[in-house]
């Protein structure tokens, strides 16, 4: 059974959920989401042979939220794992995330190989650093729309969000991102366009899931997570000594067959060319008809996945 506590790390406080004894493998979330996200791997992990941690990252949940929208930085992001590991007693472990996860999960292995032993990434490719910083590439693009650029005004998508944490929680997550229409926010209508009460969540989703995320929200509000995105820009530019870098650990990428986030151009051809960034890619593996919460929705394929790559 997992238990959770709070551990001090890299000057914040950290709400974790663990269950196992063995190597440690760290599981990043992304947004917006909880380490309640991967509630189906951690058991099923531990069972396989591994200490499974799960934190609510940097500004999410029961984890503290830095007010200054600079402490949201990749950097910072790592920098938590790094120190988790260390708090944990732990001197490596294999670290594995989805969404937002996965790119804290790729550069943790980037830069920080001689802990990190193995990287699994969910949905969201390994970092290919663009020729310019993203909001400035989007516009150059003709782009104006995008949801990481209503997300860039402190305020306004929190405003949005908060106003019925339940079905902005319903929309979010029942509604997934398989259309990638739903990444484009039309003038006056928010990321959410029009909510629907009774839209029947999916299988995979319960009431009382949605009644988690909405009460961990409740609490926290969305400022932290949306901080994330008001860093893209500065990413790229504290990155920039990472430009053409490789992760030569074994790697492991999961990803839905209709996750938006893989299936438009851009996405496509990352995944088509993962092996530039990954030279030691163990499985690209893309599960038919899942969309973009994949470790909630297709858990026995997921996690039968991330054993097997942990115990090759």
């Amino acid at each position: 059974m997992a238990s959770s506590r709070t551990i001090p790390v890299n000057g914040i406080e950290m709400f974790v959920r663990e269950q196992g004894e063995g190597p440690l493998v760290v599981l990043c979330h992304g947004w917006p989401e909880l380490s309640y996200s991967w509630r189906h791997q951690i058991p099923a992990l531990a069972v396989a042979g591994f200490r499974v941690v799960a934190p609510d990252m940097r500004g999410f949940g029961q984890t503290s939220a830095p007010a200054d929208v600079n402490a949201y930085s990749i950097f910072d992001n790592v920098g938590d794992i790094v120190a988790l590991v260390a708090a944990l007693g732990e001197k490596q472990a294999v670290v594995i995330g989805h969404d937002w996860g996965a790119p804290v999960a790729w550069h943790c292995a980037m830069f920080r190989p001689d802990i990190f032993t193995r990287v699994a990434g969910l949905s969201v490719p390994p970092p290919f650093r663009g020729r310019g910083r993203p909001l400035d590439l989007l516009r150059e693009g003709g782009i104006t729309d995008f949801y990481w650029q209503y997300f860039q005004e402190e305020g306004v998508a929190e405003a949005e969000f908060e106003r019925d944490v339940d079905l902005t929680m319903r929309a979010v997550l029942g509604r997934g991102i398989s259309d990638a229409s739903h990444l484009h926010v039309a003038k006056g209508q928010g990321f959410l366009g029009p909510l629907e009460s009774d839209r029947p969540l999916p299988h995979w989703l319960s009431e009382a899931d949605i009644r988690h995320f909405a009460d961990a929200y409740r609490r926290s509000g969305f400022r932290g997570g949306l901080n994330w995105y008001r860093n893209l820009d500065r990413n790229w530019e504290l990155t920039a000594p990472w430009q053409g870098a490789q992760i030569h650990q074994p790697s492991l990428f999961i990803a839905g067959s209709k996750d938006s986030v893989i299936t438009g151009l851009i996405g496509a051809k990352r995944v088509n060319e993962l092996d530039r960034v990954l030279p030691n890619l163990k499985a690209r593996i893309i599960i038919e008809g899942a969309g973009h919460w994949i470790q909630q929705e297709r858990p026995d394929e997921v996690n039968a996945a991330l054993i097997d790559f942990l115990k090759t």
